[in-house]
């Protein structure tokens, strides 16, 4: 069961070198607890992460926020005096590149008003991230110099080569899928989220997950620049460096065994790139494992929390 929405009620407003952008962040919990971030991917929003935000903020300062683009978030504006300068290229590089340094910066803004920890001079959250927030989260360590206490990789883009079929068929079809509306293109959102998911997902969730991309013509219009700027990511710049993360922190990998957008052999390749501890692989899961299996994500979380606070 979904529950009631967790409003999003601050905004993060920051300027790369060609886009301003205003993150729609909340947070849950004491402020003194130790701080857990919950980073979501693509084509979801910080609502994926509510059931687990929900009971960890007995326990931890938990943040969400949605990325550009996606749940509360509006995409990134190009700068006045950047506008006819952006190039497509720089456009979809914006999906990766950009809004990692927009969650660097946020992360940071955060880390501010986080009280020191106990026998350690750096001020570090835990980070629980899903899909492409995976690739965000460590770039914002790698390239950003985001300090993380631990890291928590589910189901992650992270490993080249990937990306779903679906992806260069819109990319090298776009303006076909963009004139797409109505029945017809929820269709097609509704197909390929359903294939992210091994068991059926419920009414409420089906309809949770793509109302933002079929209710409007905006949200049309971002869902197909989504899958388009799928296609074009990179892991080049980071994934030579991945030996160096889990030298500096505790990092888990949980995997879903049943995948059918990322293999599940990804996870141990990923595990061995990143000197990780350990891999948990969840039976009868698949993409989105909060779904598939809510009970068995929550009691690894629970119990990789306990053993790294």
């Amino acid at each position: 069961m979904d529950p009631s929405p967790i409003n999003l009620t601050q905004t993060f407003h920051y300027s790369t070198n060609t886009h301003s952008y205003q993150i729609r962040w909340t947070s849950l919990g004491d402020a003194t607890s130790p701080p857990l971030v919950f980073v979501h991917g693509t084509p979801w929003s910080s609502r994926v992460w509510q059931v687990y935000a929900q009971s960890l903020a007995r326990y931890f300062h938990v943040y969400l926020f949605d990325n550009p683009g996606f749940g509360e978030s509006p995409l990134g504006q190009p700068l006045p005096d950047k506008e006819y300068t952006i190039s497509k290229a720089v456009a979809l590089d914006a999906d990766l590149a950009q809004q990692s340094e927009v969650f660097a910066a946020l992360y940071k803004s955060w880390a501010q008003t986080w009280p020191q920890q106990q026998n350690n001079t750096t001020k570090a959250a835990h980070v629980i991230a899903h899909d492409h927030g995976g690739l965000m989260s460590l770039r914002a360590h790698l390239v950003h110099g985001c300090k993380f206490a631990s890291l928590c990789l589910i189901n992650v883009v992270a490993l080249g080569p990937f990306g779903q079929p679906l992806f260069r068929l819109i990319a090298e079809n776009e303006g076909v899928f963009a004139a797409l509306t109505g029945p017809v293109f929820e269709g097609v959102v509704e197909s390929y989220i359903r294939d992210a998911a091994f068991r059926e997902l419920g009414m409420e969730t089906m309809a949770m997950l793509k109302r933002p991309w079929v209710s409007s013509e905006e949200g049309r219009r971002s869902f197909v620049r989504q899958m388009v700027q799928a296609n074009s990511r990179s892991t080049e710049e980071v994934e030579g460096r991945y030996s160096e993360v889990g030298e500096k922190m505790p990092v888990r990998i949980i995997w879903g065994q049943e995948d059918r957008w990322i293999p599940v052999e990804t996870a141990q390749r990923l595990k061995e790139a990143l000197n990780a501890r350990d891999v948990v692989l969840i039976d009868g899961a698949g993409h989105l494992v909060m779904y598939d299996q809510e009970g068995k994500l929550g009691l690894e979380l629970g119990w990789w929390l306990n053993s790294v606070s």
